[in-house]
């Protein structure tokens, strides 16, 4: 236990470096990474190998897009990776970057208001280094902000995403280990159920096994967000498995959970052929990767709660429709 809190103390505190104003990201990136560090990022930044490089491609124009920055925090937590034997450290982040939208991002014209660039990092720290990062983040959120329109209408909605309901995710302190091995062992039954989507049973029954009934599904923008397993079957679920054929098996590079919070990475987590229409646009018969963040909170014996972050940049780039490139010839 005091492994993890020494983890989590080491993020809190590159967190407040990274943010201050005054301190270059390539300071702080260097002063909490290890030489070997690897960062991970959507489209179109992939994998990183440096903290200069790092700071160079994406904190340091970040920064400067999004003035004034300031971290809105929603779930806080660590956990030891079941993926290599629950030798592996990670420490989890999610919420919101809020800044004031100054100068163009990536091709996003600036709106010189408010703006917020929902994300989730992993962090794997060891001997008092930060030595891996998966830092996922909803680009299309922030075109949408912008008054861009990335993708055609969504099946669900489109809103600001809130932290837990029962606003209680972060973890600061120590948790009870009964509680966070409870929350992984019903994260692992629902991949199981789940995760081949040939169970035999009805999709909304395969849902109730794992879910609580009035789920809440907080998926990136594109999808949206949904509420009770009838609706998040009829609006992402369902028509999710009708477009997808020939999906690989599940693939994580950490899986992790402390008291009633857990979550996963992959890179990518699966493959799968784009077989019907999705998203409002057409079969094209490609196999594409799926770069999936799923964060979920437990409630009793069932998942309550589960944010999504999807590289449906990088996603659907690997079918013919780049939209960072449709962004910069003035097509979206």
């Amino acid at each position: 236990m005091q492994e993890l809190q020494s983890a989590k103390e080491l993020v809190k505190r590159y967190y407040a470096m990274l943010d201050a104003s005054g301190i270059t990201a390539q300071e702080t990136l260097e002063a909490f990474t290890a030489d070997t560090y690897l960062w991970r990022g959507f489209h179109p930044f992939g994998e990183l190998n440096s903290a200069e490089e790092v700071a160079h491609k994406f904190w340091g124009p970040f920064h400067k897009s999004l003035t004034s920055l300031q971290r809105r925090e929603d779930v806080f937590f660590a956990g030891l990776n079941q993926i290599d034997g629950f030798n592996g450290v990670w420490v989890v982040s999610m919420g919101h970057l809020l800044g004031l939208f100054d100068e163009p991002f990536l091709g996003i014209p600036p709106t010189q208001k408010i703006a917020m660039l929902r994300y989730c990092e992993f962090n794997k720290v060891e001997d008092g280094k930060i030595v891996e990062t998966a830092m996922y983040f909803d680009l299309p959120d922030l075109m949408v902000q912008a008054g861009l329109r990335p993708f055609p209408n969504q099946t669900a909605a489109q809103l600001v995403q809130p932290g837990p309901k029962t606003h209680d995710g972060l973890l600061k302190n120590s948790q009870d280990k009964s509680a966070g091995e409870a929350t992984l062992a019903l994260i692992n039954r629902m991949i199981g159920d789940l995760g081949q989507w040939n169970s035999g049973l009805s999709l909304e029954d395969e849902l109730r096994q794992t879910w609580a009934e009035d789920m809440l599904w907080w998926g990136p923008t594109g999808i949206g967000a949904t509420f009770t397993i009838p609706r998040y079957a009829k609006q992402h679920s369902g028509p999710f498995r009708a477009a997808f054929t020939e999906r690989s098996k599940t693939n994580h590079i950490a899986r992790l959970a402390e008291g009633n919070y857990g979550g996963f990475f992959g890179w990518p987590n699966f493959t799968a052929r784009l077989s019907g229409p999705f998203m409002g646009q057409d079969s094209t018969g490609k196999t594409g990767e799926f770069r999936v963040i799923d964060i979920y909170r437990r409630e009793s014996e069932k998942l309550a709660e589960n944010w999504v972050f999807i590289d449906l940049l990088h996603f659907w780039k690997s079918q013919g429709n780049d939209v960072l490139q449709r962004l910069a010839s003035g097509d979206l």
